[in-house]
């Protein structure tokens, strides 16, 4: 007996059964870039769209530029900080131990149960 289930077998966001019969791709053209440490960065990019100056290279972090032999500078001149650091630039001590303080208070008050 049919249930009248038009869609059987089929998945929620599946890809239609003939991808290449139904749509036609858009254009692309492969992009080279080349980092600091001779990494070579490859892509695909839209035949109309504009190259970017520069693209960060997905092993070292650097960025990295069209030319080979004149890749462009490291864009991290400060050094690493860690999450301390960027928590001091934003406090105090006072307020650190303000909310220390607050923080102690409400975990003994949990703690005893009031």
């Amino acid at each position: 007996m049919p249930s009248g289930n038009l869609i059987r077998g089929t998945r929620i966001g599946s890809a239609p059964e003939r991808f290449d019969q139904r749509t036609e791709p858009a254009p692309r053209r492969p992009v080279v870039y080349w980092c600091r440490n001779h990494h070579r960065v490859q892509f695909l990019i839209a035949a109309e769209a504009e190259t970017p100056a520069t693209w960060d290279c997905p092993r070292c972090g650097e960025p990295a530029g069209p030319d080979p032999g004149n890749p462009p500078g490291r864009q991290r001149t400060e050094p690493y900080k860690t999450h301390l650091a960027y928590v001091q630039e934003r406090r105090t001590p006072e307020e650190g131990e303000a909310l220390l303080a607050e923080a102690l208070d409400a975990l003994r008050r949990r703690r005893s149960g009031t």
